[in-house]
C-alpha cells in the first residue's frame, strides 16, 4: 500500500467510525481496528475506497505491538496513528473496582502508548508522523462519575504530552478531547439530545466534528503537544456529575 494510510484504533463504531469515514473521504488509505466487531468493521471498509481491517484485543500488548510493527511492514506511506478506541464503564469514585480499573487503565491508557511508541520507531512515511490521542473534555471539567474511565484518560493525556516533548518536528503527537457526542449506557435517544446539549453553546456536538478535529490534526501545522477540544465549549464549565445524571436529576 503506498497511498497516504491511518490507523483508527476502534474505527469500526461509534466516533471511531466517523474518523475512519472522515480520513477515507480525505483520499487516505484507514486500516479500521476492531476488537469483537468485526463485522461491523468488515462492512464498513468495503463501503471505503481503500480500506483494510485489522483485529486486536488491545488487553493483549504483545499482540497490539505485533499488529503495529506488521503494518510498519506493509505501508509505505503510514502517516497518522488515531487511538480512539476505549471502554467506558461506570464505578465509583469512593470504591476502587479492580477489575474495571484494571480494564480501563490497559485499554484507554497503557495500550495506546505502546502502539505509539511502536509507531513513531517503525512506520515509514517522507511526510511525517502524527498520533492523534483521543482524550476526552472531562479532564478539564472534572466529576467524579466514571472513576477508572477518567483516570486512564488522564494517564493517557499526560503520557502523550510527555511524548510529545520528545517528537515536535516531523513527527508531532496531539491529543483530541471530545465532549459528549453519542447516546451512552442505557441512554435513550431524547435523554441523550438533552444531556448532550449541556454545554455553552447549548447545542448537541456532532461526531463528524470529532473526525474534522482528528483529520486537522493528521493534516495541519499544529506543533507537537497541542490539544484540540471539540465539545461545544463543554470543558469551560464546572459540571458536578457526568451530564447522563446531570439529564436525569434535572439539573442541567
Amino acid at each position: 500500500m503506498t497511498r497516504k494510510s491511518v490507523l483508527v484504533t476502534g474505527g469500526a463504531k461509534r466516533v471511531g467510525a466517523a474518523i475512519s469515514r472522515r480520513f477515507a473521504e480525505a483520499g487516505w488509505h484507514v486500516v479500521i481496528h476492531c476488537n469483537t466487531s468485526v463485522e461491523a468493521a468488515e462492512k464498513l471498509a468495503s463501503s471505503l475506497p481503500s480500506a483494510q481491517v485489522v483485529q486486536c484485543n488491545l488487553v493483549d500488548l504483545d499482540a497490539a505491538s505485533a499488529m503495529v510493527k506488521k503494518l510498519a511492514q506493509d505501508l509505505e506511506d503510514w502517516r497518522c496513528l488515531v487511538n480512539s478506541a476505549s471502554v467506558f464503564e461506570p464505578d465509583d469514585v469512593t470504591v476502587l473496582d479492580i477489575e474495571t480499573n484494571r480494564r480501563a487503565m490497559r485499554v484507554n491508557a497503557v495500550s495506546p502508548v505502546l502502539l505509539a511508541q511502536v509507531f513513531l520507531a517503525h512506520a515509514r512515511s517522507q511526510a511525517g508522523r502524527r498520533v492523534v490521542q483521543v482524550t476526552d473534555q472531562k479532564l478539564a471539567n472534572l466529576n467524579p462519575d466514571f472513576f477508572s474511565y477518567t483516570m486512564s484518560k488522564a494517564a493517557a493525556d499526560t503520557a502523550a504530552r510527555m511524548l510529545a516533548m520528545v517528537h515536535d518536528a516531523a513527527d508531532r503527537v496531539y491529543t483530541l478531547a471530545p465532549g459528549a457526542i453519542l447516546p451512552s449506557h442505557d441512554q435513550t435517544s431524547a435523554e441523550a439530545e438533552r444531556s448532550h446539549r449541556l454545554n455553552l453553546l447549548e447545542r448537541h456536538t456532532q461526531a463528524r466534528e470529532v473526525a474534522d478535529g482528528a483529520l486537522f490534526l493528521a493534516e495541519g501545522p499544529l506543533a507537537s503537544g497541542q490539544s484540540l477540544y471539540v465539545d461545544s465549549g463543554q470543558h469551560l464549565l464546572s459540571q458536578p456529575r457526568d451530564v447522563i445524571y446531570l439529564e436525569r436529576e434535572g439539573e442541567g
